[in-house]
């Protein structure tokens, strides 16, 4: 049985690897910040199934004794500070975890078992102010955001990791995956969070940024696979995982209310300033051929099916607490 090490094991991604890996039978061991609030929502179906190691990126002794612990067949590095317009409110905390924390990670794989393998989770925000469309592995990067910046530095450190050391270390640059566990800070959960509050007459206007950025969404449950497979290879890569189509955030919303059945989306809609960022991504779109072509990855849900998928469990949520 192998033993994989999830940091992040309680956010969107971890939640849907974590049913990936238990799946095929590994033992997964998820590392967890202690918290005086319960943060296990979209892992609770599993907690039977999952052990848990309290840690923290911030701490090297920590990370290091629970590698020693545990001692993973893989590590799969997915938590961060990952929300975009924190970044610019907590730049040097964001740099902490979601840069020096992948540092610490590999320090402790080095210093404790250099043939653990490790997936580091990289993001289509490094490509920022794009040089080329659709974005692949060789696109320059130009962060706009203290966000990007700080995955840059993790995406290169782990690049840098496996050069000098040998360590078999890669990276998934995955663009926007979603799916009903995403967080409601984030625009496409609260757009569809949004929506069915206003289907439900429990709202009456859904406010929002820039509603002609452009991204590519796919959904999180396919992109969990992708990691997994970077490590089942013979040679650590760097692989683009996206669906190779863009869609700008009013199109996610028109889809949004024809999934709830609300033909007239633009008079609920409100453009705030407030919501706008200080330095905007305006375009990310994937090319994942290499992904295709040396993982036989492929993604399975297509967008609409994603807007649909998370408009009805926030529907069906919303309705099951007012019963």
């Amino acid at each position: 049985m192998k033993t994989a090490l999830v940091t992040g094991i309680t956010g969107q991604d971890g939640s849907y690897l974590a049913e990936l890996l238990l799946a095929k039978r590994y033992r997964v061991v998820g590392m967890t910040r202690r918290t005086s609030t319960d943060v296990h929502e979209r892992i609770r179906h599993l907690i039977d199934d999952i052990e848990f190691v309290s840690g923290d990126l911030l701490d090297q002794a920590s990370i290091t004794a629970i590698v020693e612990r545990v001692r993973p067949n893989e590590i799969y590095n997915l938590a961060a500070q990952s929300f975009v317009p924190t970044s610019w409110d907590q730049p040097v905390l964001t740099g902490e975890f979601t840069a020096l924390g992948v540092t610490r990670v590999l320090e402790a794989i080095r210093a404790v078992d250099p043939s653990i393998r490790f997936y580091q989770a990289s993001s289509s925000e490094m490509f920022g102010k794009v040089h080329e469309s659709p974005q692949c592995e060789t696109t320059p990067f130009y962060p706009r955001s203290p966000y990007g910046v700080a995955k840059v530095y993790g995406h290169w450190i782990t690049v840098n990791y496996r050069e000098s050391y040998g360590l078999y270390a890669c990276s998934g640059i995955l663009f926007n995956h979603e799916s009903p566990r995403r967080g409601k800070e984030f625009v496409t959960r609260k757009i569809t969070d949004g929506v069915a509050r206003i289907k439900l007459g429990l709202a009456q206007e859904l406010r929002l940024g820039n509603l002609d950025a452009k991204r590519d969404w796919g959904f999180a449950g396919d992109y969990v696979e992708a990691m997994w497979l970077m490590l089942q290879q013979e040679r650590a890569d760097d692989y683009v995982v996206a669906t190779g189509e863009t869609h700008s955030v009013r199109e996610f919303v028109r889809a949004a209310f024809e999934a709830a059945g609300i033909e007239d989306f633009e008079r609920y809609v409100v453009t705030d300033p407030a919501f706008v960022r200080p330095a905007e991504v305006d375009l990310l779109v994937g090319d994942a051929s290499k992904a295709r072509r040396a993982l036989g990855w492929e993604p399975h849900v297509g967008f609409n099916e994603l807007v649909e998928m998370m408009v009805n469990a926030d529907l069906k949520r919303l309705q099951s607490a007012r019963v």
